[in-house]
This record gives structure tokens, C-alpha cells and sequence, in this order.
């Protein structure tokens, strides 16, 4: 990674904070990851006239919250959101990790039968530290152990598999590439550990350029689906799904207004879509690790340019190739317009490795216009 910001494409270089305080060029609130310190969980009643609520009626809500909620048998009628959570809420766990240091909890959606579970990294990345414990609590409210399969800080996707099992329920995968803007959809998970929750919404925005801080400082970047669903700390790792309960979406991120770790949703929530993290998914259970597609060069984050400034490009590598030059600024991706270098990072990363794009380039100024296509390679160190 250079200075000033310069970050080499398949990563984020100095223009991302670890705990961003905005959406690619977007500066509007506080991005957090939606995993949930576990803890106490209380209410406060209020009431038409009256704030507060006395000791003995906070032990009633506390007690209440630790219980598990019903859900109810009859079939719903097709299409609707409680036919989506019906189908959705059986292949949807809670995830608990323990370590020294304390424990946390997220949400993950079942890939297989005998175990295989997606979920979020930063939900289940602790999970390989000394002395770690990580237990899942299924729909039918058994709980088992399970264990690490394998991660990816970059793309914030992991697999773990839940011990003693063979009659799980897998998670019906949609299309993200079919998903439209105002579509309703449902999420499924744990917020601040109240397993089985469901919310609805739609969903607001497709393409999302979303930039966090990750383990060690490395930067995630989401090309995000972004829904006014209620997700909250806890609901990481768990279902996006459409009104037939297929999942689109990996809830990972949340914009809040509050300070703290543990504020809540304002209506801005944003997953990985499926197909990406589909992709990621199958290369960790097969391979262990994840080839990043990447043009090679580096994309300066803090840039005010209307695109994706370049910096320096990898001598042979995918960019220099295609004929990308340094100063060169990409306007466009095939045909989705970049205004940000996060922007760019996000459309690549949203591709795979031997994927051929069409880059819309100008000079710093706009002027020059020309397109250029570039064949993806695994991102080099």
C-alpha cells in the first residue's frame, strides 16, 4: 500500500477508517459490523404520558427477552412475509463464540445438512483464538458445538461447521443479479441475541459501495445491497431472503447515529449479496482460502475526482495489460458508473477471477474519454 491514501486494488489503502464514517463518498452516520457483544438484553416500557418503568417491571421485560419466541405452524399464504420467514426461519442459527476475552454472537444460514454453515468473518473470526468455544442454537432450540472451517477478511465471509448433525435444513439460494430496487424482502436472525427474529422492509438500493474496517486493520468493502430491513448487532451472518424465502443477501453492516457499539438500526443495513458470497463460500470449502479478482493498481480512496483516481500500476499485472495508466480516472465499469475509488473496489470485487470488464477511463480533468477491457487476476500481494 502507498501513502496519501493509495491502496492496492483487492484492498483498501489509508482513505478507509477502520470504523468508516460513511458509504464510499457518502458521509451520513457511523458504520459498524452487525455481530453483538453477548450481554444482558432489557427494555424500557413507555407508555402514552409515561417514560420509565420501575425495577420489578425491567425484571419482567429482561426475563421475557431471554425467552425463546413462538412461531406458528399454519401455512402462510404464498408471497407474503410470513411465508418468506416460515421458509427461511428453520435454516437460519445463532452463533456464539467464546474466548478469554469474551463473547459475542451473530447469525449464520445453513449451506448443508450434515453442518455447513455461512456467516460473516468478524462474526466468527475470534473463533480460531486459544481457548475459543463456538456453539450454535438451531430453530428447534438444541444447541451443538461447532467449529472453524475456514474465513476471509476482505470479502467478511466464513463457513464453520455444526458438530453431531445430519438433518439440518439448507438455506434455499436466490439471485442476487434478479433483486430490483423496492422489492420486499425479509431478514432472519439474532439481534442482540433474540434468536429467530424477523424483520421485513425493502430493499432501498442495489450496488452499494460500503467500506469498514476489518481484523488487523484490513478493510472490507461490500458491493452492498442496502435495506431499511430492521438489522441490528446480532443479525450479521444471517438471511436476506425474498418473499419465497430464497437468500439474497448476507446481513453484514449497519449505519447508526449512536456512538456506541451497540446502537441500533436507523433503517440502513447493508448485505453481501448471494452470488458473491456463494462464490466465496465454495472456494473456502474447497480450497481453504479465496482468490480476489483485482486489476492490480492503485485506487486512491481519498480522492475527490468524480471516479477512481489511479495511482501506481503493477508492472504485467491486469491493468497494465488492458492499458490502464497512472492518472487515469475510471468513470465506469461495464455500464455502472464509479464515483469514488471504494466505489471501483466494490464492482471488482463483486466479480471473480477471469472475469473480462469494460473500463470508461478519462484524465484527471474528464477529458480523453476512452474504454479499455481488463481481465481480472487474483490480487497480488
Amino acid at each position: 500500500m502507498g501513502a496519501g491514501g493509495f491502496g492496492e486494488q483487492g484492498g483498501v489503502g489509508n482513505g478507509t477508517a477502520k470504523k468508516a464514517k460513511g458509504i464510499g463518498a457518502l458521509g451520513i452516520a457511523a458504520l459498524m459490523l452487525a455481530s453483538a457483544a453477548v450481554g444482558g438484553v432489557t427494555a424500557t416500557i413507555v407508555t402514552a404520558g409515561q417514560s420509565g418503568s420501575s425495577p420489578a417491571r425491567d425484571s419482567e421485560v429482561t426475563n421475557a427477552l431471554e425467552e425463546p419466541g413462538a412461531t406458528r405452524s399454519e401455512p402462510a399464504p404464498e408471497g407474503s412475509i410470513e411465508a418468506a420467514a416460515q421458509a427461511a426461519l428453520d435454516s437460519v442459527v445463532s452463533i456464539q463464540v467464546s474466548t478469554p476475552r469474551g463473547t459475542s454472537s451473530g447469525s449464520g444460514s445453513v449451506l448443508s445438512s450434515d453442518g455447513l454453515v455461512l456467516t460473516n468473518q468478524h462474526v466468527v473470526g475470534d473463533a480460531q483464538q486459544p481457548g475459543a468455544r463456538m456453539t450454535v442454537l438451531l430453530n428447534d432450540g438444541t444447541t451443538h458445538p461447532a467449529e472453524y472451517v475456514a474465513g476471509h477478511g476482505p470479502s467478511d465471509i466464513a463457513v464453520i461447521r455444526v458438530s453431531d448433525v445430519n438433518d439440518l435444513r439448507p438455506i434455499s439460494l436466490g439471485d442476487s443479479s434478479k433483486v430490483s430496487v423496492g422489492q420486499e424482502v425479509v431478514a432472519v436472525g439474532s439481534p442482540l441475541g433474540l434468536t429467530s427474529t424477523v424483520t421485513s422492509g425493502i430493499v432501498s438500493a442495489l450496488n452499494r459501495p460500503v467500506a469498514v474496517g476489518g481484523e488487523g486493520g484490513e478493510s472490507t468493502v461490500i458491493d452492498a445491497i442496502q435495506t431499511d430491513a430492521a438489522i441490528n448487532p446480532g443479525n450479521s451472518g444471517g438471511a436476506l431472503v425474498d418473499l419465497s424465502g430464497n437468500l439474497i443477501g448476507v446481513p453484514s453492516v449497519i449505519a447508526s447515529n449512536g456512538a456506541g457499539e451497540e446502537a441500533g438500526s436507523i433503517g440502513l443495513g447493508f448485505a453481501i449479496p448471494v452470488n458473491q458470497a456463494r462464490r466465496i463460500a465454495d472456494e473456502l470449502i474447497d480450497q481453504g482460502s479465496v482468490q480476489m479478482p483485482a486489476i492490480n493498481a492503485a485506487i486512491d480512496t481519498r480522492s475527490q475526482l468524480p471516479g477512481a483516481l489511479v495511482g501506481d500500476v503493477t508492472p504485467g499485472g491486469a491493468a497494465e495489460r488492458g492499458g490502464l495508466r497512472p492518472g487515469d480516472l475510471v468513470v465506469k465499469v461495464d455500464d455502472r458508473r464509479v464515483d469514488s475509488g471504494i466505489a471501483l473496489i466494490a464492482a471488482i470485487r463483486s466479480r471473480a477471477v477471469g472475469d473480462t470488464v469494460t473500463l470508461t477511463v478519462t484524465d484527471e480533468d474528464g477529458r480523453g474519454m476512452r474504454t479499455i477491457d481488463v481481465t481480472l487476476e487474483a490480487a497480488r500481494e
